[in-house]
């Protein structure tokens, strides 16, 4: 339950942080924003991966381009410019969109010329609109279409002669923080007036409707085109620049340009000329003119194949923002490790795919916003967890020590892989020794407790040194003694040979350690040793948290009782003689005066004889 509550407390927090991101992405109304700063990146990468598109042949584009300036100069007259709307116009186009903002005077002559040429063709001439600030803020109001659009302060708007001769169209366009066009702004908004965007108005020419506005999109005839916050169109390229058919004014003024490029599409005429300025920068181009940019607008809206970013899928980026963070969180808590890496890693790449797969398909999902969502709840909480769990490990890590320091280390070993290890008692062969001190228990009423604790202490480390090197295990340690098994985890061959080695080990390093002890020394302290092998009962005693293993049955008790024969009988150690003769010949030092026996003794508590040896090491 601990546990739980923590990862319960993480998804709740991630979700929220996704749906906070999730709400503000649906009221965004700008392209200000650090996420669609990222956005706009990824869009230009989406866009390279799915890569260049081959236009539907709607719109062709009559370029005022270095030859026409070099012939015609630039910019071209008046005159010259009705001289071209003329022989367009004479092709039978279905729409001619002049993408050239007629804001000043020219002679008498060449005005009323132009006049009279775009009245005579199905025209849409340019105007353009400034705001007062970068940002716009404005209201949202879901029974007005036009709350999100933004106000103007000014608009160019051409000269009076030529607005009465054709509809106008605002030819703006909404760029990202790097310039590259998002958006066209399907209306322009002024105090008193309401102007549809240049390609708006061409495409209605062409389609011969009326455009009818609703929430979140707009209608030209059979075709419903969705638009995205403020009625803007997205932007996708088809390609670099002359992706779209571009012919040259010179050869339409030479009356060279061919029929079939003209008769029943769309017409744009623009500058294309170096140094004209109207140039954007796009993910596969850095210099598209801008009559190319308004050529794919209306394009996007004659044949309908822009993106699609309106409501339905802001308000999918928003949900997605916000189970993404949960999933993760959820997934880092569920599993760690490797395999839950790979996962993890599976499912951000499932999710990419996804996206990359709508956007191939012409749905604009957002990729910054889940990234941004999904990736701070992740992190913060697989680094918790990763300190969580170094925490724990510490911990363990601590709590095995302890548990060494009572274990041998291949019971702690064991017992970490095998946790029910010994659940059930086994009854199996094993070799016992048994060590104690002589006459402690006098020194320990004169010495006190502090200098008691610092001799056992000192005794006891030099048992665990020598067990551990021969690989036994201390079942227990009992008052000023210990109690060693050699056969647990699983009994050996050489068990009975590694006992006796350790039982003279032990004998020798303890007598060095009481001679080294002044206070022991003086007091005459000695010690005691038993050893003997035999079937034993090795078990687990206690219950829930407060568990021991030990061993017991009859050859435990002879171990025991083996050290008051090695005392009666002034030797230090006492072998029964099945322990050595399982150890071995060479399994204890044969020196003379050192090893006696056999001798066939009797034990307290039993009945019969035992044939045992005494082992005494050198006098200091």
């Amino acid at each position: 339950m601990n546990h739980r509550l923590p990862t319960v407390i993480a998804l709740l927090l991630a979700g929220l942080w996704g749906a906070a991101l999730g709400y503000l992405h649906l009221q965004q109304q700008s392209n200000s924003g650090l996420i669609e700063r990222v956005e706009a990146t990824l869009v230009d990468l989406r866009s390279m991966i799915v890569g260049v598109r081959s236009p539907p042949d709607i719109v062709s584009i009559v370029a005022i381009d270095d030859r026409t300036a070099a012939a015609h100069g630039y910019p071209l007259k008046r005159e010259t410019l009705a001289q071209l709307v003329t022989s367009i116009g004479a092709l039978k186009p279905k729409a001619l969109a002049l993408d050239i903002l007629l804001v000043d005077p020219g002679t008498e002559e060449g005005d009323a010329a132009l006049a009279m040429a775009i009245k005579a063709a199905p025209s849409i001439i340019a105007g353009a609109a400034t705001f007062p600030q970068s940002l716009q803020s404005v209201t949202t109001n879901a029974e007005d279409p036009f709350a999100t659009v933004p106000e103007a302060q000014q608009l160019l708007l051409p000269q009076p002669r030529f607005a009465e001769a054709a509809p106008l169209g605002i030819v703006n366009v909404a760029t990202d923080q790097s310039g590259v066009p998002r958006f066209i702004p399907l209306f322009s908004r002024a105090a008193d007036r309401l102007d549809a965007a240049f390609p708006l108005r061409a495409a209605s020419i062409a389609l011969g409707a009326e455009p009818l506005i609703e929430n979140h999109g707009i209608r030209l005839g059979a075709h419903r085109i969705p638009t995205d916050t403020g009625q803007r169109l997205p932007l996708t390229f088809y390609g670099p620049a002359g992706s779209i058919s571009t012919f040259s004014a010179a050869d339409a003024l030479d009356g060279k340009l061919p029929a079939d490029a003209i008769t029943g599409k769309v017409v744009v005429i623009g500058a294309t000329v170096t140094g004209g300025g109207d140039v954007f920068p796009t993910p596969f181009d850095p210099i598209l003119p801008g009559v190319e940019v308004m050529s794919t607008a209306i394009t996007h809206l004659i044949a309908g194949d822009g993106m699609v970013r309106d409501s339905r899928t802001r308000q999918a980026d928003a949900g997605i923002a916000t189970a993404l963070p949960v999933l993760l969180v959820a997934l880092v808590a569920w599993r760690r490790g490797a395999l839950g890496f790979v996962i993890i890693c599976l499912t951000v790449i499932a999710w990419a795919m996804l996206n990359l797969a709508a956007f191939a398909n012409g749905y604009w999902l957002s990729a910054a916003l889940p990234i941004a969502a999904a990736l701070p709840p992740a992190i913060i909480f697989g680094a918790a967890e990763l300190w969580r769990d170094r925490r724990r490990a510490r911990h363990f890590a601590d709590q095995s020590e302890r548990l060494q320091r009572i274990e041998a280390p291949g019971l702690g070993e064991w017992l970490a892989r095998d946790p029910a290890f010994l659940a059930e008692p086994v009854r199996q062969n094993a070799s016992v020794v048994f060590i104690d001190l002589s006459g402690f228990t006098g020194l320990s009423e004169a010495v006190g407790p502090a200098m008691v604790r610092e001799i056992l202490s000192g005794f006891f480390e030099l048992i665990d040194e020598e067990v551990r090197l021969l690989g036994g295990a201390i079942t227990s340690f009992m008052g000023d003694g210990a109690m060693i098994l050699f056969g647990l985890p699983a009994p050996a061959a050489d068990d009975a040979a590694r006992a006796a080695a350790c039982a003279i080990r032990l004998a020798d390093r303890t007598r060095l350690f009481l001679a080294g002890h002044p206070e022991l020394r003086r007091r005459k302290i000695g010690f005691k040793l038993g050893a003997h092998c035999g079937p034993i009962v090795a078990s687990r005693l206690g219950t829930g948290d407060r568990q021991q293993i030990t061993a017991t049955g009859d050859t435990v008790n002879v171990a025991q009782r083996l050290m008051e024969v090695a005392a009666s009988r002034g030797a230090e150690l006492a072998f029964s003689a099945s322990l050595l003769e399982a150890a071995g010949p060479d399994a204890v030092p044969l020196q003379t005066g050192r090893l006696a026996g056999p001798f066939e003794t009797k034990l307290r508590g039993r009945s019969g004889g035992i044939a045992i040896y005494t082992w005494r090491g050198e006098t200091l």
